[in-house]
């Protein structure tokens, strides 16, 4: 199973990339100051380190002698000279009644023909101090500074991409049925105001198309009315006028169908044509279960297959009362013309769930595409494909879920009339 990608906010997105590098910047910058500090620190002691020594070093070549102020300043004459070095050392101070730390010089020098060996310390737990008094300044005026251009970087990219952000809501409201232009926000941004006038090209090209064809297929579906109409009428007057024979008959008959069968196409073509355009905006409260009721017995006169119908509890409807016969026939006629062996077909209605059950021998191959358009499972039917498309149509203009199901050796067809939560808003 693919793993599905999480979508983030614009902002939300550039505000956490903005986050995660000031607060890597904000680390190794502590670091590398840390450790440059600290080095600052370390070569200013070591300065006053060589500094004193040199001082010393001046005060016995004039033929002074300092004195040693141990554990900061010891002289010892020594029998060899060695090579100078530096390092931390612990030492007793007595004046704090403890260990400190202290950075000592050791040098050796020969100095009136005498050999010296000048050890000079520095207490250095005041410059460990400095160093982090040092750092923590040094963080928290960059905290600062990080929450500062954060809601600074947030407030600027917002008033930046509010533009953007209106003229998408714009886009969603976007209805091919609405004459009036997208109302689009102009930007002193370059790229927002090229998209701005792709946007507006885009939408007036999609209304125009959209016009031509729903024109085009109007004026099609109204003009092969009369042709096949007429046609129609001089088949009949043929069959009922001259003595044919049964080759010829035969033929006037199946072209005779054939007719019938464009004719009831182009209707249905023209009804979805009409649910696509959002066309019926009228509504009426529709007992379902009476319609339901008065098409069985319709059925009942004309269908040699038995249709029986379970009433638990009214199914309430607001809809349109054309389309909702609609929906009821097509759905009924559906189960008449795939009933296998002229089995009974049987009518429920429970819970504002309405559902047709009729006998099949075995289940729908592709369930998946029963409400696609020229669709037949059965390719022996002779219809026009269109009477389940057309009842999805009409349940998802209205927000009722239509659903199939193989139960028991039989087709199961539901409508539930209840599931109106995500019912469209019918645009005027």
């Amino acid at each position: 199973m693919a793993k599905k990608n999480i979508k983030i906010p614009l902002l939300r997105k550039a505000s956490k990339s903005f986050l995660w590098a000031s607060m890597l910047l904000m680390v190794l910058s502590t670091i590398a100051l840390f450790f440059y500090v600290r080095w600052l620190l370390e070569k200013e002691v070591e300065e006053e380190l060589f500094s004193a020594e040199a001082r010393i070093e001046s005060a016995l070549l004039a033929g002074q002698h300092p004195s040693s102020l141990a554990p900061i300043i010891e002289i010892n004459e020594v029998d060899e000279l060695k090579t100078a070095f530096t390092k931390d050392t612990v030492i007793f101070d007595p004046s704090q009644d403890e260990m400190e730390l202290f950075r000592e010089l050791s040098t050796y020098k020969s100095i009136n023909s005498k050999s010296y060996k000048i050890s000079v310390r520095v207490l250095v737990v005041e410059t460990n101090q400095i160093l982090w008094a040092i750092i923590l300044s040094y963080m928290v005026i960059i905290l600062l500074v990080f929450v500062f251009q954060f809601y600074l970087n947030k407030s600027n990219n917002k008033k930046i991409w509010n533009p953007f952000f209106h003229n998408l809501e714009q886009m969603k409201k976007f209805s091919l049925l609405s004459k009036e232009p997208l109302q689009l926000l102009d930007s002193e941004i370059l790229e927002f105001s090229e998209l701005n006038k792709e946007i507006s090209q885009l939408t007036g090209k999609v209304r125009d198309d959209y016009e031509n064809l729903k024109q085009y297929t109007e004026d099609v579906s109204h003009e092969l009315q009369t042709p096949l109409a007429i046609i129609q009428a001089k088949i009949e007057n043929i069959i009922n006028g001259q003595s044919l024979t049964e080759i010829q008959f035969n033929q006037l008959a199946s072209i005779q169908k054939d007719i019938q069968r464009l004719t009831q196409l182009n209707k249905r073509l023209a009804l979805l044509t009409k649910l696509e355009n959002h066309q019926f905006t009228h509504r009426a409260s529709i007992d379902i279960t009476d319609l339901i009721a008065q098409i069985i017995s319709n059925f009942n006169e004309i269908s040699t297959i038995s249709l029986t119908f379970e009433k638990a509890s009214n199914i309430m409807a607001n809809m349109d009362p054309y389309l909702a016969e609609i929906l009821c026939n097509n759905i009924i006629s559906n189960a008449i013309k795939h009933s296998s062996h002229g089995k009974p077909i049987n009518i429920e209605s429970k819970n504002m769930v309405l559902s047709v059950y009729n006998y099949g021998a075995t289940s729908i191959a592709n369930p998946q595409q029963l409400f696609t358009r020229f669709y037949r499972e059965n390719k022996e039917f002779k219809s026009t494909g269109l009477g389940l498309a057309i009842v999805k149509k009409i349940c998802d203009l209205y927000g009722y879920d239509i659903t199939y199901a193989y139960i028991n050796g039989h087709h199961c067809f539901s409508i539930d009339f209840g599931s109106t939560t995500s019912t469209r808003k019918l645009s005027s």
